[in-house]
């Protein structure tokens, strides 16, 4: 499997552009304060997740997850200023918290599959490999 067929991954990108969108039409003030933190934030997400899916050892691969989950949870947070500060309407706000939210299962799913996916294929090439050298 490769990066960009992680559902999660996939989600965490999509979010970060319908964010974009958003944000690029505010002013200033609020772009330059609010937008930066929470575009940093929410595309730290897919970020955590592109450096993690490289690292080699699974527990490293874990630890840029568990980033990526506080880069989420800390998005949740600039969103929910953003809308009250009236930045981003009830309807708008609202779809991106569920989406976060789903997200956020996504991730601790992932979490949860990464040990145990590295054990399997590292089992499954030891029962390959006949010893023939």
């Amino acid at each position: 499997m490769n990066l960009e067929e992680l559902q999660v991954y996939q989600k965490a990108m999509d979010i970060g552009e319908q964010i974009w969108k958003i944000v690029i039409q505010w002013d200033y003030f609020s772009k330059d304060t609010v937008g930066k933190q929470l575009v940093k934030a929410i595309d730290s997400v897919a970020a955590n997740l592109s450096e993690g899916f490289g690292r080699y050892f699974y527990k490293e691969e874990k630890q840029f997850c568990y980033y990526s989950r506080g880069s989420l949870f800390e998005s949740k947070t600039w969103i929910t200023k953003a809308h009250n500060r009236n930045l981003i309407e009830d309807v708008i706000f609202e779809n991106m918290v569920k989406e976060i939210n789903r997200i956020g299962v996504k991730l601790n799913n992932y979490i949860n599959s990464i040990g145990k996916k590295k054990d399997k294929q590292y089992n499954d090439s030891e029962a390959n490999d006949d010893g023939a050298e």
